[in-house]
């Protein structure tokens, strides 16, 4: 008798965990579900919308003689549209607050080799965001608007299609139309595009800058490099 109670409680158990299994399964189930459309709607890309989380812009300040260092400087976009030969403009906006001088990237970019301390870079990224220079408290954001991206028919120094990216370069809430030449590479599914061009920080309202009564200081002029992944038209 005590082995058919036996036999009866171990029936129940079985069925008892078969249950959790059941109910609890079904809900990892729905989770893994609801995950993985999150996952689809954040990579729901339209032709012409910028790949946020590859894309970045790169920038060169040059030291105004042998004291000091010169810079590179990585950030990132908040949001673009880019279509080549087409009538809906073009459109980039910086996200300022995320830019970070001295980064690895950066540096390799622009081929910077000498080293630069911890405590310089921190002090620069303190100098570069604040409200002497960037202010990115009152201007996060810059943009290139109401710009076009057009076909030249001619071939770039790497020997890819060349185009001419040209638009309205607002920085410290100043706009100066700006022309951009770049070039595309189909890669890895993507449009890959890259191009630079100058600007006068002056231009802008903003005074580079410089200590020790100039001994030490930052050109006016800075290169603006970007490195964008845009999803190709169909």
């Amino acid at each position: 008798m005590w082995r058919k109670g036996l036999k009866d409680w171990r029936s129940s158990q079985r069925i008892l965990i078969l249950l959790v299994v059941a109910i609890f399964g079904s809900v990892g189930v729905g989770d893994a579900q609801e995950t993985s459309k999150k996952s689809e709607k954040a990579v729901d890309y339209q032709p012409g919308d910028l790949n946020l989380e590859f894309s970045r812009v790169y920038i060169f300040v040059d030291k105004t003689n042998n004291l000091g260092h010169s810079h590179g400087v990585e950030g990132k976009l908040k949001s673009g549209r880019v279509l080549a030969d087409a009538q809906e403009p073009c459109s980039l906006v910086f996200d300022m607050r995320s830019f970070v001088a001295d980064t690895e990237t950066a540096r390799k970019v622009f081929g910077i080799e000498a080293e630069i301390d911890a405590a310089t870079v921190k002090k620069v990224n303190q100098n570069m965001l604040g409200k002497e220079i960037l202010d990115v408290q009152g201007y996060p954001e810059a943009s290139l608007g109401k710009a076009t991206l057009k076909k030249t028919g001619k071939q770039s120094a790497r020997g890819l299609p060349e185009y001419q990216f040209e638009g309205d370069f607002t920085l410290h809430g100043v706009s100066r139309r700006v022309v951009i030449p770049c070039d595309l590479e189909v890669k890895d599914g993507w449009h890959h595009l890259r191009g630079k061009f100058a600007i006068r920080q002056t231009d802008f309202g903003i005074k580079p800058y410089t200590k020790a009564f100039g001994a030490v200081g930052i050109k006016d002029e800075l290169v603006i490099q970007g490195d964008l992944w845009v999803v190709p038209t169909k």
